[in-house]
């Protein structure tokens, strides 16, 4: 069953202006963005990829952004997480902070998407399309069908555990706190070899398989600076959503839909797996 959530009153601004508010508060965030993330030219000895000691990373970060440098005011970089070794801890980091980067420029990009526009065809064994783009992203989330939430976190979960599984069945594949490069993941070959045809998540057309290893980090620290920009955008929109004045320029522009629900709570607040 879908429980539709009331009408919200807008200010006296058209929901038309609102899309257009906030697609161009969009690439206003991208273009402002860019220059400050834009990574730097750097020499063939810059770093590698792996990046897995401190000092790699603190090479990376003056890469990634010269004025700020290397900041690390928990002191992370010095951990051994779980008794693994700092080697591998820095690459529980890394890995971390490119995945939590591409997950959130796909969720700055379907934000702006579905402010103003939703898939036509039907989503729901009744025939009926997904919520209209009338409300805003985090009231369309709470407007679907709890399986269909269920649907979603079950794809999230099995790409996980063949993640952390390095790819192989029996969990033998090169892990991201090892020898694989963190944010590679793993290959589908076995996949492929054994069940059926699937891409690759990782560089699904093969586009990166004659790049120089130069070419390959440069393109690396553009995502990361990418996703670091996508984790402020993404934040920056749910915030304003949810805080009224908390993003000055959101509300000038009159991007801001107010959200009186529990923007970290998936499903219901009062929800329990075990009720």
């Amino acid at each position: 069953n879908i429980q539709l959530l009331p009408v919200i009153s807008l200010p006296q601004i058209t929901k038309q202006k609102i899309n257009k508010m906030k697609s161009a508060a969009a690439i206003l965030l991208a273009a402002t963005g860019a220059s400050a993330f834009a990574p730097q030219q750097t020499s063939r000895a810059s770093v590698s990829l792996a990046a897995n000691t401190q000092g790699d990373l603190e090479t990376l970060a003056k890469d990634l952004n010269p004025i700020v440098g290397f900041f690390d005011p928990l002191g992370l970089a010095d951990g051994d997480f779980y008794g693994m070794g700092n080697a591998a801890s820095i690459g529980f980091l890394r890995q971390a902070e490119i995945k939590h980067g591409r997950i959130a420029m796909f969720a700055f990009v379907g934000y702006c998407v579905q402010s103003n526009w939703i898939f036509p065809w039907p989503q729901h064994l009744d025939g009926s399309t997904g919520p209209s783009p009338d409300f805003s992203p985090e009231q369309q989330w709470d407007m679907i069908p709890e399986a269909a939430k269920w649907q979603i976190f079950g794809i999230i979960a099995l790409l996980e555990v063949f993640d952390e599984a390095g790819g192989a069945g029996d969990g033998s594949g090169d892990h991201y706190t090892g020898t694989r490069q963190p944010g590679k993941y793993p290959t589908a070959q076995p996949f492929r070899d054994n069940v059926h045809f699937v891409l690759d998540l990782y560089d699904p057309f093969g586009f990166s398989k004659n790049k120089s290893e130069e070419s390959k980090a440069r393109g690396l620290k553009a995502e990361i600076n990418n996703g670091r920009l996508a984790m402020l955008g993404i934040f920056g929109f749910i915030t304003a959503d949810k805080v009224p004045g908390s993003v000055p320029l959101l509300e000038k522009l009159g991007a801001v839909i107010p959200y009186s629900g529990e923007t970290m709570a998936p499903f219901e607040a009062n929800f329990h797996v075990f009720n």
